[in-house]
């Protein structure tokens, strides 16, 4: 455990030291962050607050407001699932709420063997071809609830 935490902390200063010349450094810094861990671990949150000068209410704050964060390992994959009012006038609920069954999770959670991570977003900019939906950084349109049973199932199968 102590590897771990020592790997965390060595992270967590590295990014502190290179963004903290930066104008309102926390963002960027969780960005990150998460980006190199997949996840904004909950122990990071007081050596931020530290490296920052800023409390670990401010920062917690911060992570807790915005949905792009995750305080949990994210699954192998990420499924972003369009809510916009463009996807939505395409039967964007009916893909909605397939995706939750199917992954077997609710927005922020993950599948039981850890493939899928399922989230929420309010535009893809795919607006002509919704509902859309991206897995990672792939995006796709027209996605009915069949459709996205086919993508599940090819990424499944991926590392």
């Amino acid at each position: 455990m102590a590897g771990s935490e020592d790997k965390l902390a060595e992270v967590v200063d590295s990014l502190s030291g290179r963004f903290a010349a930066t104008p309102g450094p926390l963002l960027p810094l969780l960005h990150a962050l998460q980006g190199e861990l997949g996840f904004i671990p909950a122990e990071a949150v007081p050596r931020i607050a530290r490296s920052l000068n800023l409390s670990r209410a401010e920062v917690h704050g911060v992570i807790s407001y915005y949905h792009y964060f995750r305080t949990q390992r994210p699954g192998r994959h990420i499924v972003r699932i369009c809510r916009a009012e463009a996807c939505q006038a395409m039967n964007g609920e009916a893909t909605e709420a397939h995706a939750k069954r199917s992954i077997g999770a609710d927005y922020h959670g993950t599948s039981a063997d850890g493939a899928f991570t399922l989230e929420a977003v309010y535009c893809l900019g795919n607006c002509a071809a919704g509902p859309s939906v991206m897995i990672d950084d792939t995006l796709y349109g027209r996605v009915t609830p069949e459709r996205l049973d086919e993508l599940l199932k090819q990424w499944e199968a991926r590392p």
